[in-house]
């Protein structure tokens, strides 16, 4: 199939005084472009995910960098077949990335930026550690290789796990994540309580996917979007996860079919077909199970959706 559609990640620190009134029109311009995704507004910036034409997401890419307060935001564009979300949402909320740091502006105070071919050159170093910044079933499915990975469920409890880092205090951190913005406050956050020499890869792993061949990256890059994943290594890749059920080497993200599990897990085909496309026999048997088409993947009920209803005030 030709890929006539590209998905653009992105995201920008900048002051927004009147968050509120950005993001109606904003989401008024993503209307009248035709594009579908997720973003996110806060006083702070804006964050998001956004799929359409190519040449709607050229229109907004160059919409965005008219606001002077963005003309510097870094769009990682990667191409596929159509829309990669059903509906459009541009939310409000008190940061673009919930880390329950909103006190904490990185903007000159985060790690020092490093570029996907530097990463290349450092990431062999014995004093350098790769951070991951990333959800366990993110970091499950694919992460570099060596790297340190935290056990957490949400971005939000990365700050109650940095005591866990002190024996890499002395060593040069380069943290990363899916296109960055994590890392944004997580270096910060770390320059904060005393961690000398704190780096963050620029872009994060997409870019780090478009700009090299990916080598070293383990297994898959877990994506916010209806693709669930994509593939990252081109050089040496290979298959780190393992199928919720027989734990065979599978690299294949689905949601759970049963709505009320919903959980995020790799599932082979085997497994998949199996169980209908549920995680477990108890979530197979759920009365409100989803209909397994094979992918694992289920498109949010449109439900009669309209666009233009969140310019009537609807925040969230």
């Amino acid at each position: 199939m030709p890929l006539d559609y590209n998905v653009l990640l992105y995201y920008g620190y900048a002051r927004v005084e009147n968050a509120e009134q950005f993001r109606s029109d904003h989401h008024k311009q993503c209307v009248s472009f035709g594009l579908l995704g997720r973003i996110i507004v806060a006083s702070e910036g804006i964050n998001g995910t956004v799929s359409g034409t190519r040449k709607a997401c050229q229109q907004y890419v160059d919409y965005v960098k008219s606001d002077l307060r963005f003309e510097s935001v870094a769009f990682k564009t990667t191409p596929c077949t159509g829309h990669a979300f059903s509906k459009l949402h541009v939310r409000l909320k008190p940061e673009i990335v919930h880390a329950g740091l909103p006190h904490l502006y990185p903007q000159g105070k985060a790690g020092q930026y490093v570029t996907p071919k530097e990463l290349i050159q450092m990431k062999d170093d014995p004093n350098v550690v790769l951070l991951d910044a990333r959800s366990r079933y993110e970091h499950r499915l694919g992460r570099f290789r060596g790297a340190v990975t935290l056990d957490i469920g949400h971005f939000r409890e990365f700050p109650d796990r940095v005591a866990d880092l002190a024996p890499y205090k002395e060593k040069h951190i380069v943290t990363y994540c899916t296109g960055g913005v994590k890392c944004e406050k997580a270096s910060a956050y770390l320059l904060q309580k005393g961690f000398k020499n704190v780096y963050q890869l620029k872009g994060g792993i997409v870019q780090y996917g478009l700009d090299t061949d990916g080598r070293d990256f383990e297994g898959a890059c877990y994506v916010f979007d209806e693709r669930m994943h994509i593939p990252i290594n081109r050089y040496n890749p290979t298959t780190v996860s393992k199928c919720w059920v027989c734990r065979a080497a599978c690299n294949r993200m689905v949601n759970c079919a049963n709505p009320s599990c919903n959980v995020h897990i790799p599932l082979c085909l085997h497994c998949g077909d199996a169980l209908e496309g549920a995680c477990s026999k108890t979530c197979c048997q759920h009365p409100r199970k989803r209909r397994y088409d094979g992918t694992g993947r289920y498109g949010r009920q449109l439900r009669g959706y309209n666009p233009y209803q969140a310019l009537r005030g609807r925040t969230s």
